[in-house]
């Protein structure tokens, strides 16, 4: 029996049904699992963490990531680009990459993730060149320790049928189906306390045809999975849907059977009216991306109508190839101050903002067993250092998105440690950054 005791914590934000917050309190884990919260616990054969001068949230879930575009960060040319053209700048390098580049890069994303706080992510991969498959990256997750939401995307149209991705990047949509079945079978666990979990999520509706998109929702229900896609990201994103569709994006996922509480879209920017009175009817969630969104010229997503809808959401970092960074707990923050920017300074409040990264989206990812604090629930803890430079003359210590720190200072998944005392210590980090970077430079070079 597996055991740690945190102990005496400055402070515990713990998202659970009331919003408690505890003050000099102990977290319990065992085997996996909260066991205890309150004060003055204890336990014999238990290893003690000492969380004084610390603050202790649930782990951040990250909704919406391409982990392979870690590899190219600050491509020039793609730098100041819209989605469209962003797009088809990239597509060509990613058609360069083989299993081991979508492993290290997997490995690098999820590293950089887990020292922001996240401790469940999803991952949107939807081209395999060179052989690469999604186990590469599944094999990166478990390599890094993070409970891990992999879904198997997919391109079907390509440059010479009127699409944006080279021909290179397509598959056969039969083939899509088949891989897809594959890996559910393989690697899917629908059990509470999964570290791996596969879902279905064709790239977008501009890139594969309405009966990929069709078939794929049938597999999905039929295999009891999740389903993933784009969804009105942009106003390119409308307008190709308005020309090519004759109706909005909304309409066309709904259509297809692309809404209810096992799906969720990502982006949403530009969504209206009727398609959040849509999403909050049929419980279908939104991947919030802030700052790829603000990186992409994209827009600001209606974050605030959509949560008073009744629209769940959940927040992504998106690929690094358009966020360029990939922290979580920044995304929070800036999720918070764009909703600012459009609607007041009390559109949204800092522990709403960290609702959404953390219980927010587990909802999104169909997960009640995570996102929150509270006895049976997974034992997956952020704990940030109240000593950091950052936190110097904070009076609210649990206001993190207003005065940080902006980075972990220990990190349990299922409790099990994978960061201490600010690194991570499942991987040797140094060595997987330096072949991540002889990686980028061997595709800048060709």
């Amino acid at each position: 029996m597996a055991e740690t005791l945190i102990k005496d914590a400055d402070v515990i934000v713990t998202m659970d049904e009331t919003r408690r917050e505890l003050i000099g309190a102990d977290v319990l884990l065992r085997d996996g699992v909260i066991a205890e919260i309150g004060e003055n616990l204890s336990a014999d054969t238990a290893q003690v963490f000492s969380a004084k001068g610390k603050i202790i949230t649930p782990g951040l879930v990250n909704t919406h990531h391409h982990l392979y575009q870690t590899l190219t960060r600050a491509v020039p040319g793609a730098q100041d680009a819209l989605l469209f053209g962003w797009l088809q700048r990239l597509y060509p390098i990613w058609a360069r990459f083989g299993p081991e580049e979508m492993y290290v890069s997997a490995q690098i994303g999820l590293a950089e993730l887990a020292l922001s706080g996240c401790t469940l992510t999803s991952d949107h991969l939807y081209l395999y060149p060179g052989g690469a498959r999604l186990d590469d990256t599944i094999a990166a997750a478990q390599d890094i320790g993070l409970r891990f939401h992999a879904t198997r995307g997919a391109m079907s149209i390509g440059e010479s049928d009127g699409g944006l991705p080279p021909d290179a990047l397509v598959e056969d949509e039969r083939a899509i189906l088949e891989d897809s079945i594959r890996v559910i079978d393989a690697f899917h666990d629908p059990n509470p306390g999964a570290m791996v979990r596969v879902g279905v999520a064709p790239c977008s509706p501009f890139s594969v045809t309405r009966d990929l998109m069709r078939d794929a929702a049938i597999l999905a229900r039929d295999k009891g999975v999740m389903m993933h896609t784009h969804l009105a990201e942009n106003g390119e994103d409308i307008a190709y849907s308005l020309e090519k569709f004759g109706c909005r994006p909304g309409q066309y996922a709904e259509d297809l059977g692309w809404t209810g509480d096992d799906v969720w879209h990502a982006h949403c920017v530009k969504l209206d009216a009727q398609e959040i009175d849509l999403f909050a009817r049929s419980r279908t969630g939104v991947a919030h991306c802030p700052c790829s969104n603000c990186r992409l010229g994209s827009g600001i997503a209606p974050v605030r109508h959509m949560r008073d809808a009744g629209v769940p959401v959940g927040l992504g970092v998106d690929g690094s190839a358009s966020n360029d960074i990939g922290n979580l707990i920044g995304e929070a923050r800036q999720a918070m101050l764009l909703q600012r920017v459009q609607n007041g300074a009390d559109a949204m409040s800092a522990r709403e903002a960290l609702e959404i990264a953390t219980r927010g989206g587990a909802a999104v990812l169909g997960r009640d067993d995570c996102g929150q604090l509270a006895i049976g629930k997974r034992a997956d803890i952020a704990i940030w250092d109240r000593a950091a430079i950052e936190s110097a003359g904070s009076w609210d210590p649990a206001a993190l998105l207003l005065a940080g720190p902006m980075k972990v200072d220990a990190l349990f998944v299922e409790g099990r440690q994978i960061v201490a005392e600010g690194q991570v210590i499942s991987v040797d980090l140094p060595k997987v950054i330096a072949r991540q970077n002889a990686l980028a430079r061997g595709l800048a070079d060709g």
